[in-house]
């Protein structure tokens, strides 16, 4: 953070005697004022590019993401990707309570493959006619099993560290999937004098610095069903678009229906305008002269 921080300060310096040079070579009639102008727009650009050194933690850069953009899709194949990471991985600690399996027929695999894959999977439902929970084959209607089955049991399993809920994280952390990806590639040794206590590892986009989940990522560490190299980062920007899909898996849909929305309404408003001058223009043109 201290070699980052005197990085910064050092392009800053560099900026503002570059810009005070420009201004001292214009003519001597706008000397004071073109001199405080480009250090303004130099000390705008710098502040509006820089963390305060006060922050706790990184900001995740802005990665490109396909479904970023209005009118853009999610990449359905990166989607099928971090499901893979997702079930492989991320599953034996993280839950995803909000999302059924019936939620990814048609995105990761079709119905019938989808029944094939979840076949021996067994939920926990009842009570039966005599009042016991039983176990049966899953459905397609069944949320996502969880790794645990209370919050005590999971803080038990991960030295009194609770693993969050994945189905809204990409909703409930700023900068949604950048965060995602930037935490999960973002393990470093912490710098010189940060200590990090027993149990906790140093990631600087996490708020604090210590985060309880060590590194889970590493290259090779799965086989795509597809045959993309399984290298860490691309594992971890396509867990990161599963959860962004997760959290709103009808953001497609409702992209398309608001773009036919919106052109069913542009039609609708020129109908009208028409409509309205064809129909007042008599009314709205006419000369009145008025005779004794």
């Amino acid at each position: 953070m201290l070699a980052r921080t005197r990085a910064v300060a050092g392009r800053s310096s560099a900026l503002l005697r570059a810009s005070a040079g420009r201004a001292s070579s214009e003519p001597a009639s706008g000397n004071s004022v073109a001199g405080a102008a480009a250090i303004g727009v130099a000390g705008v650009a710098i502040l509006g590019a820089v963390a305060s050194c006060s922050d706790d933690h990184i900001p995740a850069p802005d990665y490109p993401f396909e479904h970023k953009g209005m009118l853009a899709a999610f990449d359905k194949a990166a989607v099928r990707r971090g499901y893979q990471v997702y079930r492989e991985v991320c599953s034996t600690c993280h839950s995803v309570d909000f999302l059924c399996y019936r939620n990814l027929v048609g995105v990761i695999y079709s119905e019938e493959k989808m029944k094939r894959h979840i076949a021996d999977i067994e939920v926990e439902d009842g009570p039966d006619a005599e009042g016991e929970m039983f176990e049966r084959p899953a459905k397609l209607s069944d949320p996502i099993p969880r790794p645990y089955a209370n919050e005590e049991a999971a803080r038990a399993a991960n030295n009194g560290a609770l693993p969050p809920d994945l189905s809204m994280v990409s909703k409930a952390r700023p900068q949604g999937a950048d965060y995602i990806f930037a935490l999960l590639t973002g393990y470093v040794d912490a710098p010189e004098g940060k200590t990090i206590l027993p149990g906790l590892h140093y990631n600087p986009y996490f708020a604090g610095g210590a985060i309880a989940m060590e590194q889970q990522l590493n290259d090779g560490q799965i086989d795509y069903e597809d045959g993309t190299p399984a290298t860490a980062s691309q594992m971890a920007k396509d867990v990161a678009v599963f959860l962004a899909w997760a959290s709103e898996p009808e953001s497609d849909e409702r992209k398309k229906a608001g773009m036919k929305w919106i052109g069913c309404i542009a039609i609708a408003a020129a109908m009208a305008g028409y409509y309205k001058r064809f129909r007042w223009s008599p009314l709205k043109t006419r000369k009145i002269h008025w005779t004794k």
